[in-house]
């Protein structure tokens, strides 16, 4: 078996997808991306999403990939695996299912609104990994269809990890709108530099080469001022920065993703507990708008 790197590639069950490379030689993440770029869609309000799913078995942790993934996102160098880790390793089987054919909506401009992650179990990160993503939840709402990937991983028949992830497909739809949500602040803030080429940086280790996320040039292509962070990496930098606060298993993380981060920027995070839980947000330099806020339980 080979080792998980962004330049190899995944064997899948169900579907094929890249990058992360157990087995069988297939489909990369620079085709896959290629092929999300043209991937076009007739999804009508009511239809019913199909129920695909990818899998990977076998998967093995690159402890040199894992390391540069820690630098880039502001974690400490060692063998304990962000909680964030793994969901950055299942981008792949998230790809292969937006260019599935019976997927029927563009691959490119969903909007990533939520992430939940959960770290149930301890685990040996050497151990090899086996990770399932499908289609779940959907409902249409005021700004158009959400709709859910959930990704399982289990070592040696355990689940030990999950995650939630809910995205935005924009159409009319019927529903009211609702009063956006009302983003606080916990604590003093912490000032963060977010520079020009982190989605390049991010890029590299993710092998998430999302247009968007690359150059100001390639941004306005999809409809972007400026190159943007990946919403991941932000979430990821909260983790990096509370983790001394996180046990080693046993907690969930969720996250609102509200705006775009902009690169480069300067931005405010702050966190506390409230209500025997902590929260935390991040807003921008003059601290009048969010970028994400979420909760650890």
């Amino acid at each position: 078996m080979t080792s998980m790197k962004p330049s190899n590639k995944v064997n899948t069950q169900s579907t094929e997808s890249g990058e992360v490379a157990p087995q069988q030689q297939s489909p990369s993440i620079p085709a896959l991306m290629g092929k999300a770029v043209f991937k076009s869609g007739q999804y009508r309000v009511g239809d019913t999403l199909p129920e695909l799913c990818a899998q990977s078995t076998g998967l093995r942790i690159n402890q040199e990939h894992l390391h540069a993934y820690q630098q880039v996102c502001g974690f400490e160098q060692g063998q304990k695996v962000p909680g964030t880790y793994l969901h950055m390793l299942a981008f792949p089987l998230f790809l292969n299912i937006l260019v599935q054919q019976e997927f029927p909506m563009r691959a490119m401009g969903q909007v990533h609104l939520r992430n939940k992650i959960s770290v149930l179990q301890p685990f040996d990160s050497s151990q090899p990994l086996n990770m399932n993503a499908k289609i779940s939840r959907s409902s249409v709402t005021s700004k158009g269809l959400e709709w859910d990937i959930d990704v399982q991983v289990e070592i040696e028949k355990q689940l030990v990890w999950t995650s939630e992830s809910t995205f935005l497909h924009r159409c009319k739809t019927d529903v009211e709108r609702s009063q956006p949500k009302v983003v606080k602040k916990y604590g003093k803030p912490q000032q963060w530099s977010a520079e020009s080429n982190l989605g390049r940086r991010y890029a590299r280790v993710s092998g998430d080469y999302n247009p968007i996320h690359l150059t100001d040039l390639t941004a306005k292509l999809f409809g972007f001022k400026q190159a943007i962070a990946h919403g991941m990496w932000s979430k990821a930098k909260c983790l990096a920065t509370m983790d001394k606060h996180l046990p080693d298993y046993g907690y969930s993380v969720a996250v609102d993703f509200h705006r775009p981060l902009f690169l480069p920027s300067q931005v405010q995070f702050y966190t506390g507990i409230r209500q025997g839980q902590r929260r935390f947000s991040l807003f921008d330099i003059g601290g009048d708008q969010a970028h994400l806020d979420g909760v650890i339980t």
